[in-house]
């Protein structure tokens, strides 16, 4: 989550936002298809998607037009917090439609460049309104419209706005009333950021064409370095189109308002004495009062000239529906991986779980062949917005390792080259620049985790393991000079045992914050170095990652006592002493004005979280954790406790794994009350369906496992067992031509409700892999179970006593022995 204190502000205006917008066709269509679906052998699963889950209460998702890990997405960019161009709140307007956007990552918003709008200009080119906070239109209200590969809206003047999209292309269409004359404005420096820093544009009216490219910054890192983007817009649609007049424009707050009609280029640099960006671009019209404009569009990190060749290779001259149907078709290919029994699933679960899966494969973008700057004709795929490795190591990896075994080797491999070309893998690689970091290098437990699941597999795949191994090394050993975007601050780390709090660090910059939650985090990275370093024998290794897994332990405070609970993280200074922070700061109960996140003066120690929070992390040796707290019985209590307070916040990427603490104490069963819980008090199939940031993702896999009675431990093999939501599900790995069905006997839809009736049968009393009982019904390992194949049956029962144990072994932490 970013920005944590904006989505607990959201929660109290929810309501509101759901007044207008999306049209209500869009829900009706879906409840049908899902009917349809229950006695469909081959349902289209892209009709089960609703794209508009997450597009209010800051959930930051882009419903816009594309194909997975596509880097177009078309959608509209709107007035208001909207970081992914569109939000559902009818109060706010449409600026344009662009191209390129982001999906679920907060901040300021990245992308919006290349900004298209339809206008009406009854009297000619001179007085159509360029300007972009004069040209801003609002929704016709309830016609909002989308669906994987789709994406409309139309706007209170009558004027409909269409696209749909290939991996680095895509047509857009506009609509106009009958006998009216089409106009389209065309703005070279916006984006979402207000970060444009000089660019060009040029008209070719033989071609029917126009390029525009410029360079703008990461909203989510410094504003130095900048990326750079490029878009081509061919008008004249196989012939079916003619311009007739075009030129450019240029605009400001203080009275400019030009056009330059038959001017065909602008080429303007960085307005250095500040203030508003420049507002500029061109203007076209066309001939005979077509009702509809249809424009290929091609966008590259490149070159002008590759964004043409992108769309001329991947449209060519396919017709807009011939996309839509091709879009279609690559995101049934993605959805069937996970298939589920629809006729015995509530219907809001089965939209809920492949909605979630859609949103699972829309990021990160697939910028392979337009990477720039250190990776500009690099060898290895390329993905980018990486936004935030510290967001998806926790679910959404695990969730690719299940499933996507080819996917997932191609991200790796991208990290790894992050490592070759700058000597640290990305941490949060924005628009081909670095980002900034929020836990460490959480690289290395996305790499890690892959390594652990696909040794056998790596070669075959891409993956040179010990390189993937000095990758993680370099993480781990080396100190960056600036540990803000990249690396950690290893050296005090080393040093010390901790991040200390006021420490005199001569040999790297960052901001001063952060000690405690970073000190957790980065030794959770040292485990999964450590995980790798035994998978490949590396001893001498294996014993000093080991040894700093544990450096977590280094700032539990004993002293500190909340709420009659007592020992708590806390940063330390590098004399040792601890530096008090309440464990309450920063949690839903203490929201205020107090910084939590970056901010210079967060002064508590913690990103996006509090003590009451953070204290929960260390999903490599949880055992430990319930000794610090005084045992299971207090362990249980403090965990109900951190329920029943209002400290827990489902939005947090660090309390995702929680809800199921209740494993390592022994007591399952109330896992799987939790878990209830947190799906239906935060979860939904409305627009408001997420609690806050999306954050690439993460959240909606977080949510996929919950549904599916399953947890990962990242940089394991391990996968935690709750109850499914859903009877019956069958996992496609095409990869390794397995499948695995997972059938749930005892099944009931009464228990699918936030709080399970006495008597129904929800419990899980024992599990099957293949026909042979599972020494425990607590947790399984993918490499028994999904990697092979077959069939695993949970059954469970109503009596909760008889089911609130493992049975068997907890699952695992370092200090029993596990891993």
């Amino acid at each position: 989550m970013k920005f944590l204190f904006s989505s607990l502000l959201s929660l109290t205006v929810t309501p509101l936002l759901l007044l207008a917008q999306p049209s209500p066709d869009v829900q009706a269509r879906i409840t049908q298809a899902i009917a349809d679906a229950a006695t469909d052998p081959n349902p289209d699963l892209s009709t089960l998607v609703n794209v508009f889950i997450g597009t209010a209460n800051d959930g930051d998702v882009c419903p816009g037009a594309s194909v997975p890990f596509g880097m177009a997405k078309f959608t509209t960019d709107m007035t208001g917090y909207a970081p992914a161009g569109y939000i559902t709140n009818p109060d706010e307007q449409i600026k344009g439609f662009s191209p390129l956007h982001d999906s679920g990552t907060g901040a300021s918003g990245s992308y919006g460049n290349f900004e298209t709008m339809p206008l009406l200009c009854p009297d000619g080119f001179d007085t159509c309104i360029t300007h972009f906070n004069l040209r801003k239109r609002s929704r016709k209200p309830d016609t909002d419209d989308a669906s994987p590969g789709y994406f409309a809206l139309t706007l209170d003047n009558e004027l409909k706005m269409e696209a749909t999209a290939t991996r680095r292309a895509g047509l857009e269409r506009f609509s106009w009333p009958s006998g009216s004359k089409p106009y389209i404005v065309f703005d070279m420096a916006f984006d979402n950021a207000g970060t444009w820093a000089g660019g060009s544009l040029d008209i070719d009216p033989e071609k029917g064409r126009i390029t525009i490219g410029g360079h703008w910054s990461s909203s989510f890192g410094p504003s130095r370095p900048r990326y750079q983007a490029f878009a081509c817009y061919d008008l004249l649609d196989g012939g079916r189109q003619e311009i007739d007049e075009y030129g450019i424009w240029r605009a400001d707050d203080y009275g400019l308002d030009a056009k330059g009609l038959g001017q065909l280029h602008l080429n303007l640099t960085e307005n250095l004495i500040g203030g508003p960006i420049y507002q500029s671009g061109a203007l076209v019209s066309f001939a005979n009062n077509p009702e509809s404009i249809t424009m290929r569009v091609g966008v590259s990190y490149v070159s002008k000239e590759q964004a043409c060749q992108n769309a001329e290779e991947e449209v060519g001259d396919a017709s807009f529906d011939e996309i839509v149907q091709r879009a279609k078709a690559l995101w049934n290919d993605r959805l069937k991986k996970v298939e589920i029994d629809i006729a015995n699933t509530p219907a809001n679960i089965t939209e809920m779980l492949y909605s979630s899966l859609y949103r699972a494969s829309l990021t990160p973008n697939n910028a392979t062949g337009e990477a720039q700057g250190p990776f500009a004709d690099t060898s290895a795929y390329y993905f980018d917005s990486l936004y935030c490795s510290w967001d998806t190591y926790r679910t959404f990896f695990p969730l690719m390792a299940l499933h996507s075994p080819v996917e997932f080797a191609q991200i790796v491999d991208a990290y790894i080259d992050g490592w070759r070309k700058t000597g640290w893998m990305p941490e949060s690689r924005t628009n081909n620049v670095p980002g900034y970091t929020q836990g460490g290098s959480s690289a290395d437990n996305i790499v890690s985790h892959f390594a652990l699941n696909y040794a056998e597999e790596a070669s075959e795949l891409g993956i040179d393991l010990n390189e993937l191994y000095q990758a993680l090394l370099a993480d781990g050993e080396a100190n960056p000079p600036e540990w803000n975007t990249i690396g950690r601050e290893v050296d005090v780390y080393k040093q010390y045992g901790y991040v200390p709090f006021a420490v005199l660090d001569a040999f790297s910059m960052g901001r001063q914050t952060r000690e405690a939650s970073r000190t957790l985090e980065y030794s959770f990275e040292d485990f999964g170095i450590y995980q790798v370093a035994a998978l490949l024998n590396k001893t001498e290794d294996m014993d000093t990652y080991y040894n700093r897994s544990l450096w977590y332990r280094n700032v539990w405070d004993p002293s500190v006592e909340s709420d009659g609970f007592t020992g708590f993280m806390q940063k330390r200074r590098p004399d040792g002493s601890f530096e008090y922070s309440d464990p309450i700061n920063c949690s839903p109960q203490n929201q205020g004005s107090r910084s939590c996140s970056f901010e210079a003066d967060n002064v508590n120690g913690f990103y996006e979280s509090s003590a009451w929070e953070y204290s929960w992390f260390a999903p490599h040796d949880t055992a430990h954790l319930i000794e610090l707290m005084g045992g299971n019985s207090t362990f249980v209590n403090r965990l109900n406790h951190f329920f029943d307070a209002g400290y827990y916040l489902a939005g947090n990427e660090p309390s995702f794994q929680t809800p199921v603490g209740y494993h390592y104490a022994d007591k399952p069963a109330l896992s799987v009350d939790q878990v209830r819980k947190v799906v239906f008090q935060n979860f939904g199939i409305t627009a408001a369906g997420l609690p806050g940031n999306d954050d690439q993702a993460a959240m909606a896999s977080l949510l996929t496992f919950h549904l599916l009675g399953l947890y990962p431990v990242p940089s394991t093999s391990e996968l935690l067992i709750l109850s499914p939501f859903i009877p019956k599900y069958t996992i496609h790995n095409d990869y390794l031509s397995t499948s695995t069905t997972v059938t749930v006997v005892n099944y009931s839809t009464d228990s699918i409700q936030e709080v399970i009736p006495a008597g129904t049968p929800a419990y899980v009393e024992s599990v099957t892999v293949n026909g042979v009982a599972v020494d425990t019904r607590c947790h399984f390992d993918f490499q028994d179970t999904f990697k092979k194949g077959g069939d695993i049956v949970i059954t469970l029962t109503a009596d909760k006593d008889s089911a609130n144990s493992c049975a068997g072994s907890v699952p695992a932490s370092l200090s029993n022995g596990g891993f």
